[in-house]
């Protein structure tokens, strides 16, 4: 199972980066996707209006993650970890990451911030072969 960023959501969509696109495509064609909640919210809310539909169309084809108590728990000891080795993550960066971690899945972002997180041992990344 990945989970897949907002970030690489958005390149994608945009289609500029085409090694990204095929990637991200062989990555559906796996059917190994995973939807953090926060991810859905993240896309949809920076969205058009005349592209919400075809979003939700989209995003509803894949298994939904939301949060729980253990999630919150998990977010909080996180928080402890990260505030002994003097970092700080923002708060759907941390939950979004959570979920992935609570599932055992590699998440898959262009944000430095999972970078940071893998390397306090909080997550696993997942990196598109090249």
């Amino acid at each position: 199972m990945i989970f897949v960023d907002t970030s690489v959501w958005v390149a994608f969509l945009r289609g500029r980066d085409a090694t990204l696109v095929e990637q991200m495509r062989a990555v559906l064609d796996s059917e190994e996707v995973a939807l953090a909640a926060p991810v859905r919210i993240e896309i949809l809310s920076g969205a058009a209006r005349q592209d919400l539909p075809r979003l939700r169309r989209l995003l509803g084809a894949f298994a939904l993650f939301v949060p729980t108590n253990d999630t919150w728990q998990l977010v909080d000891d996180w928080l402890d970890r990260a505030a002994r080795s003097s970092q700080r993550f923002g708060a759907m960066d941390l939950l979004i990451g959570a979920l992935a971690a609570e599932q055992r899945a590699a998440l898959w972002s262009l944000d430095r911030d999972f970078e940071r997180m893998a390397r306090l041992g909080l997550l696993g990344r997942y990196s598109p072969p090249a």
